[in-house]
């Protein structure tokens, strides 16, 4: 990844110059952005968009660690309850920085939360395109590759995808192996045993070694009405095994899932946004 880092007393941040496309052209990225000070800030992000145009790239996304399988977006608005695992850190502070320099959101998400006793109250309809199963806990790189094929394939659909090589998607997740909870991890698959969606969730961990609540971190699905019957096995499960509360994570104001998250009459906590300039000639 061709990356720059610019520091100044009390700022950093790092530009990424290979982003993904954005509105059909090369597009940078700024990320592991970080101030004490709005003036600090400011001076870094200058120095960041100078270098910039010195490369001929005339669109930014921020706050971006180069693409969307890395850290991106900003807290926008919270109601000041603790971060969950893996969450975007609170960065209004930088979000404010961006702002002054021209930056304009383009693109909004929330998580919200729920209590899992009034969760899975409607059981999907029966279908035989495909049927849900969870992971066995076995082979972990064989489900990471499962994983990794139809990730691809179901978010390149998606805005600021950009394609990931399978090494790099490996060294992202195989380290989260530790920490996983198969009970928690679902597939849907067709009766010929392909894979037609998945679903991973995850214990809090930000709680502590015991937490009550448990994260519906990710998933994506190629047949019509598996993300429902996913996120139901999900939210059975996770009351099952004693968790109290069920966290919808980081999802796109304008994807099916948050109107699955509000049928579920989640409350909304926490609501994110992604960035972009376009500079002048």
């Amino acid at each position: 990844m061709n990356t720059q880092v610019f520091k100044t007393d009390g700022a950093k941040i790092t530009v990424f110059l290979d982003g993904p496309d954005w509105d059909g052209a090369a597009t940078a990225t700024v990320g592991a952005f970080t101030c004490k000070t709005p003036e600090s800030g400011a001076e870094v992000l200058d120095q960041a968009i100078t270098f910039i145009r010195t490369q001929g790239i005339r669109q930014i996304l921020g706050p971006m660690d180069g693409d969307t399988w890395h850290s991106y977006r900003g807290v926008i608005q919270t109601d000041g309850s603790p971060a969950f695992l893996l969450e975007p850190r609170d960065s209004l502070g930088e979000l404010e920085v961006l702002k002054a320099a021209g930056f304009a959101q383009i693109s909004g998400y929330f998580s919200a939360r729920v209590p899992l006793v009034q969760t899975a109250q409607t059981v999907p309809p029966e279908t035989a395109n495909f049927s849900i199963e969870t992971w066995d806990g076995s082979d972990p790189e064989k489900l990471f590759d499962q994983v990794f094929e139809l990730s691809c394939e179901a978010f390149s659909r998606n805005a600021f995808y950009k394609p990931i090589s399978r090494d790099a998607f490996m060294a992202m997740y195989m380290p989260m192996v530790g920490v996983l909870k198969r009970e928690l991890i679902f597939f849907a698959r067709r009766p010929d045993g392909t894979l037609a969606g998945f679903l991973f969730g995850t214990p809090n961990y930000a709680e502590g070694p015991k937490p009550t609540s448990a994260i519906l971190k990710t998933y994506a699905s190629l047949e019509r009405g598996a993300g429902q019957h996913l996120a139901y096995a999900f939210h059975k499960a996770a009351l099952a095994e004693g968790y109290d509360t069920a966290i919808h994570a980081l999802i796109h104001d304008d994807n099916l899932s948050g109107l699955r998250s509000a049928a579920e009459h989640a409350d909304v906590f926490r609501r994110y946004g992604l960035f972009g300039l376009k500079l002048d000639g």
